[in-house]
């Protein structure tokens, strides 16, 4: 079994001008692919690890390699960030909303925090909101391509979602401006898959 890069739902363009097409096109099938070849030379090289899902791997991932770490979650984390990229607008579930005003007071004053925790993850990383396994709201961001279903993760829980703070995702069309990018972010973003990964 060997590792593939998925379709984005959306053509590269579709999300201008929030996120340009040269960057989506770069991004997608440069970016997510060269993760998803060297972690399939990892698995080939490692009989171990062969047969794992994705899953499978970030849930052990402090056993395995460096490369194994970093590409998986690569490929994962960008796999689920192209289903959270809408060029229609859309609304968080009701259920989403309430959990979200129930913990940081608004819709408003979550996209401030989020946007904070992104700015302040420095060098390269992501951003997530992330439901912990007792069931609350939580932001977090992670080094690297690490995510919060790794072992290793400080904050573990399932990913309702998450934007890309590498420069790679940006730096096209925005440059060094990571605030900018974070806040048109929400011009793009998917809420009804973000409601589906909220389980509402």
């Amino acid at each position: 079994m060997s590792f593939t890069l998925p379709a984005i739902p959306f053509a590269p363009a579709a999300l201008e001008p929030h996120i340009d097409a040269k960057t989506m096109e770069i991004h997608h099938g440069k970016h997510h692919q060269a993760y998803i070849t060297n972690l399939n030379n990892a698995v080939a090289a490692t009989p171990a690890l062969q047969g794992q899902s994705l899953e499978d791997l970030l849930a052990t991932i402090s056993q395995h390699a460096p490369v194994v770490r970093n590409n998986a979650g690569g490929h994962w984390n960008h796999s689920f960030f192209w289903n959270l990229l809408s060029p229609t607008p859309t609304t968080p579930s009701a259920a989403l909303s309430d959990a979200i005003a129930s913990t940081f007071g608004s819709l408003e004053a979550f996209k401030k925090a989020f946007e904070k925790e992104g700015l302040a993850r420095f060098g390269s990383g992501w951003v997530w909101l992330v439901k912990t396994p007792e069931g609350k709201l939580v932001i977090t961001s992670t080094p690297n391509q690490d995510n919060p279903l790794m072992d290793s993760a400080p904050v573990k829980g399932t990913p309702i979602l998450g934007n890309d703070v590498w420069e790679h995702a940006y730096y096209l069309h925005y440059q060094n401006r990571r605030a900018d990018y974070l806040k048109a972010f929400w011009n793009v973003l998917n809420w009804h898959q973000a409601s589906a990964h909220f389980g509402a």
